[in-house]
C-alpha cells in the first residue's frame, strides 16, 4: 500500500468578493517528488499556495497531511508542520549576513550566568554546513545577502528551509528573474531537495524548467484544474495548450488523471 501524500488539498475553493479564485481544486504532493503547478496570471496559483502555506483559509474543501486532516490558521502553523514557502521576495534580510539570515528567529546563544549573547560562530557553522550539504557556493557566510546574485539568494532560501526541517517546500517562481546559469543552479537544488525525500511544489510559468525537474504537473486555468499528468505523460505542447485554455489537448496529455 503506497504512502499517502505528504500534503494534499481535496476540492479546495476560495471565494472573494470579486468571485471564485479557486473552484474545487484537488492537489497533492508526495515525499520525494517535484509537483509543478503551472498557469497564467489569474489562474489561481497564488491563491492555492497561500492556502497550502497557511496564509489564507479556504472557503470550501479540506487539507490533509500524511492522510490526516490539517487545519492551518497561519503561516507559523504551516511551518510548525514542516511546510516552508519561499516566495519571490524570499523573506531574506538584505543587509544581514547569510549566517544571520539562516538563524533568524532561532538564534544560537552563549550564556554567561543570567546573560545570553548571540553566538556568531555557531550561526556561521550552521549556515556553512547547510550550504555545503546542498553544494551551494557562497564563499563567505558573513557576506551580506545583498551582495549575492539572485540565484545564490534563491539557493540560500531553499537551504535555510531544509535546514529548519521542511518536509514540504513550496517555491514561488524561483527562476523567473534569473539567467540560464543561475536558473540551472536553482533547479539543481530543487532536485537535491527531492532526493532528500522532501515534497517540492514548484510554481512556475516556465514550461521548460518544469519539464526539467517535474515528476507531476498540474495546470490551473481560471481557478480550475484543467490538466494533471505525470512526467511520462507530459509534453511541452500539451502543457502550453492547457495553460492557454485547456480546450484542445492532444491525445497524449488527455491520458492524465487527477492526483490521488
Amino acid at each position: 500500500m503506497s504512502a499517502p501524500p505528504c500534503l494534499s488539498a481535496k476540492g479546495v475553493s476560495r471565494r472573494f468578493d470579486s468571485g471564485m479564485a479557486l473552484d474545487h481544486v484537488s492537489f497533492a504532493v508526495h515525499a520525494g517528488e517535484v509537483h509543478c503547478l503551472l498557469g497564467d496570471n489569474g489562474a489561481g496559483k497564488s491563491t492555492l499556495i497561500q492556502i497550502l502555506s497557511g496564509a489564507l483559509e479556504p472557503t470550501g474543501g479540506d487539507l490533509f497531511m500524511d492522510g490526516e486532516p490539517l487545519q492551518l490558521a497561519s503561516p507559523r502553523e504551516a511551518r510548525d508542520h514542516g511546510i516552508a514557502t519561499v516566495y519571490q521576495d524570499l523573506a531574506l534580510v538584505p543587509l544581514m549576513s547569510v549566517a544571520r539570515n539562516f538563524v533568524l528567529g532561532r538564534e544560537p546563544v552563549r550564556r554567561f550566568g543570567p546573560f545570553a549573547v548571540f553566538d556568531a560562530a555557531a550561526a556561521g557553522r550552521l549556515a556553512r554546513e547547510a550550504l555545503d550539504r546542498m553544494s551551494i557556493e557562497v564563499s563567505d557566510v558573513d557576506r551580506a545577502v545583498s551582495t549575492l546574485s539572485g540565484g545564490q539568494r534563491q539557493c540560500v532560501a531553499i537551504a535555510r528551509a531544509l535546514h529548519h526541517g521542511a518536509r514540504v517546500l513550496i517555491l514561488d517562481e524561483p527562476t523567473s528573474a534569473l539567467g540560464v546559469a543561475q536558473s540551472a543552479g536553482v533547479l539543481r537544488n530543487v532536485r537535491t531537495a527531492r532526493d532528500q525525500g522532501v515534497g517540492v511544489v514548484l510554481i512556475t510559468h516556465n514550461v521548460e524548467h518544469a519539464l526539467a525537474v517535474g515528476d507531476r504537473f498540474t495546470v490551473l486555468e481560471r481557478g480550475r484544474s484543467v490538466l494533471s499528468v505525470v512526467a511520462s505523460e507530459a509534453t511541452r505542447e500539451g502543457l502550453q495548450r492547457a495553460m492557454a485554455g485547456g480546450r484542445s489537448l492532444d491525445a497524449e496529455t488527455q491520458r492524465g488523471r487527477p492526483p490521488a
